[in-house]
């Protein structure tokens, strides 16, 4: 195998695995795959011998393809196989699909050690490492050992910067937990960083009916998703890559607009949509921007957000044009309950920047208000129920607008006027 993957659900099989099969070069560029919790999608990709089948769901009808690009698969506590993997000369790439929890990152975006505390001393017993950064660490460490030469890891997740995100927590980990690697991984890896957008709903029983009927292969594990996708990338590749481009894929020198664009007005507008709109009682995307109440809210929110995206007027009114079509299509579901997860890791990055740009500017943002305001009803029980392993300090505290802000974004806790406006817009105020 030439690519090892960490995190394997099905955003990665709609989109970086996708993109490798249509390759020129993918039989040179297979790849082994590793969940990041569950071993259940490895034991069942692992029956099917990496096969699967790729449902793009169109406004008007469904299109099938057999995916082959995944040679193997492993639940998460193979890590024999992970170190041998990172270990062989031939691996070239590492990619990732993991949630922003799972980088373990403090709020100045450095190791939470905190956190990674139990997995550093498991490490030093000679326990294999279980969370991101330690596992990332321990294959490198492999790799390191036994002489594979360098290598590049690829993270694919909706965090902004991720691939310096990525090798901040790796090298944090490394030093308190094997820091003689420290020096090698800044001389052999290269961190690459990304925007990838595709959406892709989980899998429902008639999915999986529908996918035998096009392609006749008894699957159980299909994956749906929409006919959009979109990968940017900026890095270097020391040990080589698969033609991407041949996807569509693009590599740039600076990915900052594209980053801002997708967290912004994508990502910020389905965190909109997965509170407000569930707390309206919808259950989809495109049962929520149906709603003209819902559109309404979501064309303010982009009217603030796009100051602060880098691109010509044009570019993002056809990219605003491109999301009320793809979040319209009502042949995919996906639910605002998926979306509304693991709200404290998102609301910080998709929509507090806004927020305090705006206010450093004199104003008081209706729609980044509003998102908060939403958010912190979700917390109260309002809507789409709760699934996030870290709402706990603000679930406590959601009673109080200002202690939300406290531990959300403290600079902006003691401006009365959005605490004030923020109270207003929760679902016992005005909206």
């Amino acid at each position: 195998m030439r690519i090892v993957h960490l995190g394997l659900g099905n955003f990665f099989r709609a989109h970086q695995a996708w993109y490798t099969s249509v390759a020129p070069d993918a039989g040179d560029w297979s790849i082994a795959a590793f969940t990041g919790r569950s071993p259940e999608a490895a034991r069942q990709l692992a029956a099917q011998h990496g096969r699967y089948t790729l449902l793009v769901r169109g406004p008007e009808h469904d299109e099938a393809q057999v995916i082959g690009s995944v040679r193997a698969a492993y639940p998460a506590d193979d890590h024999q196989a992970w170190r041998d993997h990172l270990a062989a000369p031939r691996t070239g790439l590492v990619t990732l699909t993991v949630t922003e929890a799972a980088y373990l990152r403090a709020p100045g975006g450095g190791l939470d050690e905190s956190r990674a505390a139990a997995d550093v001393a498991g490490w030093l017993r000679g326990d294999p490492a279980r969370s991101v950064p330690g596992r990332l660490m321990a294959g490198l460490a492999e790799r390191r050992l036994f002489g594979g030469g360098p290598i590049a890891i690829v993270s694919c997740d909706n965090l902004p910067g991720n691939g310096e995100a990525t090798a901040r927590v790796v090298l944090d980990f490394a030093t308190l937990a094997e820091p003689a690697l420290v020096p090698w991984i800044r001389d052999n890896v290269a961190f690459v960083t990304t925007m990838v957008d595709r959406i892709t709903p989980r899998t429902t029983a008639a999915d999986v009916q529908v996918a035998a009927s096009l392609t006749g292969f008894d699957d159980a594990v299909p994956v749906v998703t929409e006919p959009y996708t979109e990968w940017v990338l900026d890095g270097v590749f020391p040990a080589g890559r698969p033609a991407w481009e041949a996807g569509g894929a693009r590599f740039v020198s600076d990915i900052t607009a594209h980053e801002q664009r997708k967290l912004l007005l994508l990502n910020g507008g389905h965190s909109l949509l997965a509170y407000a709109g569930s707390a309206r009682g919808h259950v989809t995307v495109a049962d929520a921007v149906a709603d003209p109440e819902c559109r309404a809210w979501l064309e303010q929110w982009w009217d603030e957000a796009a100051r602060y995206v880098p691109l010509a007027p044009g570019e993002i009114a056809a990219y605003r044009a491109a999301l009320l079509t793809r979040f319209g299509n009502t042949r995919i579901r996906h639910t605002l309950a998926q979306i509304a997860a693991d709200g404290s890791q998102k609301i910080p990055i998709r929509v507090v920047p806004v927020l305090r740009a705006e206010v450093a500017a004199g104003r008081l943002p209706v729609g980044a208000i509003r998102i908060l305001a939403a958010w912190i009803d979700h917390l109260r029980g309002l809507g789409a129920p709760v699934d996030d392993a870290g709402a706990g300090p603000f679930a406590s505290r959601a009673g109080s607008v200002r202690d939300v802000l406290a531990l959300l974004a403290p600079d902006l806790a003691a401006d009365e006027a959005l605490v004030s406006a923020v109270g207003k817009a929760t679902h016992e105020g005005t909206w």
